[in-house]
């Protein structure tokens, strides 16, 4: 279930649109048309069936990361600690969360084999800024899996804040991961334990409910 979580966040969010666009196109509509792209690089990418760790990695950091609001999930992750930080802090959180997720994204993207991504009717209003994008990911011989999407309209495009699985928030699993180690050894000890674990290659688990 969590490779196929991490295919699905990794496939679904795969490209970027065009900045020349006038009319950016709403996150239903540009997570639907790029699935296909990236099913199609994976599948004509030799060298990523393979699994080449640099080839990943530039698709991830290329496709994937662009779409994602680093700054506010890093914030609403760390919660109530967020304000204690420095600004150095935030700036050492925020890319620690970012190479956390790189690791994640990578160690699972070239895993699609047969599953079925089925996208939900968006109700979206015109003037809406803040919008939920929701998917199911069908397996053979196991249970449809919710994905949910938070995406906020920002001055840069639609960007993705949280990722539901199941029923569990990304940033809501990875607050309390975070508030632990913060009451155990500070704001500089989070920073710490992430980075190690970068320098490690550790991949940190996606949230799964009833875990």
């Amino acid at each position: 279930m969590l490779r196929s979580f991490l295919l699905l966040l990794a496939l679904l969010l795969g490209a970027n649109a065009p900045a020349a666009l006038a009319v950016e196109p709403p996150p239903d509509v540009l997570t639907r048309t790029t699935t296909q792209e990236v099913i199609t690089i994976l599948k004509q990418d030799k060298e990523l069936q393979r699994g080449n760790p640099a080839k990943v990695h530039q698709l991830v950091e290329a496709k994937i990361l662009p779409n994602f609001d680093f700054n506010r999930m890093t914030q609403l992750a760390l919660g109530k600690h967020w304000p204690r930080a420095t600004a150095a802090q935030k700036q050492s959180l925020v890319t620690e969360f970012r190479n956390l997720l790189v690791r994640t994204y990578s160690s699972s993207l070239t895993a699609f084999t047969d599953e079925v991504i089925e996208f939900k009717p968006l109700a979206m209003k015109p003037d809406d800024t803040d919008v939920t994008v929701r998917s199911e990911i069908r397996q053979p011989g196991g249970q449809p899996i919710p994905i949910n999407y938070s995406f906020y309209k920002t001055a840069f495009g639609w960007k993705v804040y949280d990722v539901t699985i199941d029923g569990v928030s990304l940033v809501t699993n990875y607050r309390a991961s975070f508030a632990s180690t913060i009451r155990q050894s500070g704001i500089d000890g989070l920073i710490k334990t992430l980075a190690a674990q970068s320098t490690r290659g550790e991949a940190t688990p996606v949230p799964r409910s009833g875990s």
